[in-house]
């Protein structure tokens, strides 16, 4: 089956809405974190507000929050630099700390630990996850590490676009009200 049509539901609210629509997107900007590949930190904001852009946007700032943030990615030193002053292993944590920082439903990341060495990498997802697990939350990631994958509660593996193998480790979820599914 290749997939042509998707629909998103998170607590409950469908985030399947068409673009144009106000209610998408501000559900969007405010219950879905983003970590890309490519960091997408605003190059002319320091990491201190990097962390706090889509937060204060979505009227959601909270300065404890993000204190603790800060503290768990290792960033107390860097809050008044700019990005281009900061490794791509730095900018990494700056990109996952800003999508936590909305203490979001989903949070979708792309390879978030791609830039981390092994140790820093495996502490951020596991971070991430007993994040996302306390805040009954969801995490989606991508990623072509084994090891990390498999630390996952499920793990669908994919092959030229197609699923390939779908398992499910047996552990009871507070995310479980949150689904994805795709149709032809």
């Amino acid at each position: 089956m290749v997939a042509d049509h998707a629909r998103v539901w998170a607590k409950h609210q469908s985030l399947t809405l068409p673009e144009h629509d106000l209610a998408a997107k501000q559900l969007r900007r405010d219950r879905i974190g983003l970590v890309f590949q490519q960091f997408n930190l605003i190059p002319s904001l320091d990491v201190k507000d990097n962390l706090a852009f889509q937060s204060r946007i979505a009227g959601c700032h909270d300065a404890a929050w993000q204190s603790e943030l800060v503290d768990r990615l290792g960033l107390g030193g860097l809050l008044n630099r700019y990005p281009e002053q900061l490794s791509g292993g730095q900018q990494q944590r700056v990109a996952i700390g800003r999508a936590l920082a909305v203490k979001p439903a989903l949070l979708l990341a792309d390879e978030p630990t791609g830039n981390l060495d092994s140790k820093n990498g495996r502490h951020v997802f596991e971070m991430m996850v007993e994040m996302n697990r306390r805040r009954s939350a969801t995490l989606v990631l991508v990623t072509h590490d084994h090891e990390l994958a498999a630390m996952a509660d499920r793990q669908i593996a994919l092959r030229e676009g197609r699923v390939s193998s779908d398992s499910h480790a047996a552990v009871d979820s507070p995310a479980a009200d949150t689904e994805m599914e795709a149709t032809r």
